[in-house]
C-alpha cells in the first residue's frame, strides 16, 4: 500500500511498504532543474547537486563517501530539466543511517569556495564530454532551438561561462528559494513500517525551512526549426522533433503505444523498414520527451551521409502511412505487452518504486499505482492511437537537427524539402 504523509513543516512523504524485501530505497526529490533557471544562471541547479557531495558541517567529502560505503549503500543524484533527485538504496537495518546522511548533505552542506572552484573544473570537463557525444548533443540542441529562449530548452549542465562565473552566494540564494519543504518530496520504498520511519524522517528533515520565493515557469511554445552543427565525425546524427504531450496529459498512454509501434523498439515500423529491410541506417528509433510543462515526440537516426535525404523522406512517408492506415490489433497487443512487461519488471525493485512514487507526487501531487497505469495502457484503443497520430504526427510542422560531416550531405535540397512541408 502507498501512503502519503506530511512532516511538521509540510514536507510531503510518500511511503510504500514492501515487507518481502530486505532493501530500502530513500529519495529526496526537489522540484527544480534547468527549467527554473535563466540565461545568466543556466547550470546552477546542476552545480548545486554536485556541491552536495563536497562536505558538510560534520563531514568532509571523503567522510560522506565513507559513511555511505559503511552501510553498503549506493548513493547518487541527478539533475534533470524539472527536478533534482538524491537517493540511496541500502539494507533495512541501515535505514536511519541513510536518512541521516541524506539530511546532512541537503541541510548542512558547506558550499566551500575552494571546493566550488575545484568542482567547476569537473563540471566544465563534463560539458566538454557532452559536446563530444553527438547522439546526446543532437537531442539537446534541437530541444533548445524548438523551445527557443524558454528555459525548458536549456542544457542541464549549463555553459562554461555561466559555471565559471558562479559564486557561493549565487548557489545559496538559489538553494534558499527551491530547497524548501513545500517544494520537495521524500519517497521511501522497501522493508519499512510507517510508525518507525516517520519519526526518523521528522527528526532529520522536520527542521527544513517551509517555503521560499520562486517564480512559476510558463508553458513553452513550439517553433519549427532547422538546425545544423558541423562536426568532424564519419556519420551524421539526425533528429526530428514534433510537438507532443507532457507528463500531465492523459494522451501519454496513447503516445506510449503509438511510439512502441512506430519506432520504439526493434519490431517497430521504422526499425524494420529502414534498418532491417533497406539497411539505410545504423540506428533509428522514436521516443517521447515528456515534461510537466510540455513535451515532444522525437525520431533519431544515425546514418551514412549518402542516405540522409532518402531516410528523411522515408520517415515522413511512414508517418503519413501510419495516419492513413492506422494500426492492427496485433500491433497494439504486442506494444501493450512490451510496455506492461517493462512496468511490472521495474516494479519489483524498491528503487524503481521509490523513484516512480517520488516523481509522481512531485508532478501530480499523488501516486499513480503501477496497477492503474497498466489498466490505462490496456484501455488504449486503435481509435486513441489514430487520434494521437493525426494530432501530433504533424509533418507540416516539425523540426530537424543534423550533427556530423554536414558538408557531404545535400543540405540545400534537404532544407528545401523541409520547407516545402512546414509551409504548406
Amino acid at each position: 500500500m502507498i501512503k502519503k504523509r506530511q512532516l511538521s513543516n509540510g514536507l510531503t512523504v510518500v511511503l510504500e511498504e514492501m515487507n518481502h524485501l530486505r532493501s530500502v530505497s530513500i529519495g529526496v526529490w526537489v522540484k527544480v532543474g534547468s527549467a527554473n533557471e535563466n540565461e545568466e544562471n543556466n547550470g546552477i541547479a546542476h552545480v548545486i547537486e554536485h556541491m552536495m557531495f563536497k562536505g558538510t558541517k560534520k563531514r568532509t567529502a571523503n567522510e560522506l563517501a565513507d559513511a555511505c560505503t559503511m552501510i553498503g549503500g549506493n548513493m547518487n543524484a541527478y539533475t534533470s530539466k524539472e527536478c533534482t533527485s538524491y537517493y540511496v538504496t541500502t539494507l533495512d537495518t541501515h535505514t536511519e543511517n541513510a536518512v541521516e546522511i541524506l539530511s546532512d548533505m541537503l541541510l548542512n552542506s558547506l558550499f566551500d569556495e575552494e571546493e566550488l572552484e575545484k568542482e567547476k573544473s569537473v563540471i566544465i570537463d563534463e560539458i566538454d564530454m557532452y559536446e563530444d557525444s553527438p547522439d546526446d548533443l543532437v537531442h539537446e540542441l534541437l530541444q533548445k532551438e524548438v523551445w527557443k529562449d524558454h528555459p525548458l530548452g536549456y542544457i542541464i549542465s549549463g555553459t562554461k561561462e555561466n559555471v565559471t562565473a558562479m559564486t557561493r552566494d549565487d548557489l545559496i540564494a538559489f538553494l534558499n528559494s527551491y530547497y524548501v519543504a513545500d517544494n520537495m518530496v521524500i519517497s521511501v520504498a522497501g522493508n519499512i513500517k510507517e510508525e518507525e520511519i516517520m519519526p526518523v524522517l521528522e527528526c532529520y528533515f522536520g527542521g527544513l525551512r517551509e517555503s521560499g520565493a520562486r517564480e512559476d515557469v510558463p508553458v513553452p511554445e513550439y517553433h519549427s526549426t532547422f538546425v545544423v552543427r558541423d562536426k568532424d565525425i564519419e556519420q551524421v546524427h539526425m533528429n526530428l522533433a514534433f510537438d507532443g504531450v507532457g507528463n500531465l496529459s492523459e494522451e501519454k498512454y496513447a503516445m506510449s503505444i503509438a511510439n512502441a509501434i512506430f519506432g520504439g523498439n526493434e519490431s517497430s515500423i521504422l526499425f524494420q523498414q529502414i534498418r532491417e529491410e533497406l539497411g539505410l541506417a545504423y540506428s533509428i528509433y522514436s521516443y517521447p520527451s515528456p515534461y510537466d510543462l510540455g513535451g515532444l515526440f522525437q525520431i533519431d537516426a544515425t546514418l551514412n551521409t549518402n542516405n540522409v535525404k532518402k531516410v528523411l523522406k522515408l520517415i515522413i512517408q511512414a508517418m503519413e502511412e501510419f495516419k492513413q492506415n492506422g494500426v492492427t490489433e496485433r500491433m497494439i497487443m504486442r506494444a501493450k505487452e512490451q510496455i506492461i512487461c517493462e512496468l511490472l519488471l521495474a516494479s519489483e525493485s524498491s528503487r524503481d518504486r521509490m523513484s516512480n512514487n517520488g516523481k509522481s507526487v512531485l508532478s501530480l501531487g499523488e501516486v499513480e499505482p503501477v496497477s492503474v497505469t497498466v489498466d490505462k495502457i490496456k484501455a488504449v484503443t486503435a481509435e486513441d492511437i489514430h487520434a494521437f497520430a493525426m494530432k501530433y504526427f504533424t509533418t507540416d510542422q516539425f523540426s530537424i537537427c543534423f550533427i556530423g560531416n554536414t558538408g557531404s550531405i545535400e543540405l540545400e535540397e534537404i532544407k528545401e524539402y523541409w520547407e516545402s512541408l512546414v509551409t504548406k
